[in-house]
Protein backbone atom coordinates (compact mmCIF):
# COMPACT_ATOMS: atom_id res chain seq x y z
CA UNK A 1 0.00 0.00 0.00
CA UNK A 2 1.60 3.24 -1.11
CA UNK A 3 0.35 6.79 -0.50
CA UNK A 4 2.55 9.64 -1.67
CA UNK A 5 5.93 8.67 -0.21
CA UNK A 6 4.56 6.25 2.41
CA UNK A 7 4.83 2.48 2.08
CA UNK A 8 3.76 -0.34 4.43
CA UNK A 9 6.04 -3.36 4.87
CA UNK A 10 5.65 -6.48 6.98
CA UNK A 11 8.49 -7.06 9.45
CA UNK A 12 9.92 -10.35 10.75
CA UNK A 13 7.21 -10.41 13.49
CA UNK A 14 4.50 -10.28 10.80
CA UNK A 15 3.57 -6.72 11.85
CA UNK A 16 2.96 -3.95 9.33
CA UNK A 17 5.31 -1.00 9.66
CA UNK A 18 4.91 2.24 7.71
CA UNK A 19 7.93 3.93 6.17
CA UNK A 20 8.55 7.19 4.37
CA UNK A 21 10.55 6.83 1.16
CA UNK A 22 13.36 9.33 1.75
CA UNK A 23 15.39 8.69 -1.40
CA UNK A 24 15.70 6.33 -4.34
CA UNK A 25 18.90 6.24 -6.39
CA UNK A 26 21.13 4.02 -8.52
CA UNK A 27 24.58 2.67 -7.65
CA UNK A 28 26.52 0.40 -10.04
CA UNK A 29 23.43 -0.43 -12.13
CA UNK A 30 21.38 -1.41 -9.05
CA UNK A 31 18.56 0.67 -7.57
CA UNK A 32 18.31 1.37 -3.84
CA UNK A 33 15.80 3.07 -1.58
CA UNK A 34 16.30 4.70 1.80
CA UNK A 35 13.26 4.34 4.06
CA UNK A 36 12.57 6.03 7.39
CA UNK A 37 10.15 4.26 9.77
CA UNK A 38 7.19 6.38 10.84
CA UNK A 39 7.17 4.86 14.35
CA UNK A 40 9.32 7.69 15.71
CA UNK A 41 12.64 5.96 15.14
CA UNK A 42 15.26 8.08 13.40
CA UNK A 43 17.21 5.12 12.01
CA UNK A 44 16.81 4.86 8.25
CA UNK A 45 16.92 1.51 6.44
CA UNK A 46 18.49 0.84 3.04
CA UNK A 47 16.86 -1.64 0.67
CA UNK A 48 17.94 -2.88 -2.76
CA UNK A 49 15.08 -2.70 -5.26
CA UNK A 50 14.67 -5.81 -7.39
CA UNK A 51 12.18 -5.96 -10.25
CA UNK A 52 10.78 -9.47 -10.67
CA UNK A 53 8.40 -9.36 -13.59
CA UNK A 54 5.56 -7.12 -12.46
CA UNK A 55 6.55 -7.39 -8.78
CA UNK A 56 8.92 -5.08 -6.93
CA UNK A 57 10.93 -6.67 -4.14
CA UNK A 58 12.76 -4.72 -1.43
CA UNK A 59 15.77 -6.73 -0.30
CA UNK A 60 17.79 -5.90 2.80
CA UNK A 61 21.41 -5.05 2.01
CA UNK A 62 23.31 -7.75 3.91
CA UNK A 63 26.81 -7.30 2.45
CA UNK A 64 28.85 -4.83 4.54
CA UNK A 65 30.86 -3.51 1.57
CA UNK A 66 27.71 -2.95 -0.50
CA UNK A 67 26.01 -1.24 2.46
CA UNK A 68 28.98 1.11 2.99
CA UNK A 69 29.13 1.97 -0.71
CA UNK A 70 25.39 2.73 -0.91
CA UNK A 71 25.48 4.69 2.36
CA UNK A 72 28.32 6.83 1.07
CA UNK A 73 26.42 7.63 -2.14
CA UNK A 74 23.32 8.50 -0.10
CA UNK A 75 25.27 10.87 2.18
CA UNK A 76 26.84 12.54 -0.87
CA UNK A 77 23.38 13.05 -2.40
CA UNK A 78 22.03 14.55 0.83
CA UNK A 79 24.97 16.98 1.08
CA UNK A 80 24.52 18.35 -2.46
Amino acid sequence: MEKNNIISLTNENNEEVEFEIVATFEVNDSEYSVLLPLDGSDEAVIFKIIEDGEDTILETVEDDDEFEMVSEVYYQLMNE
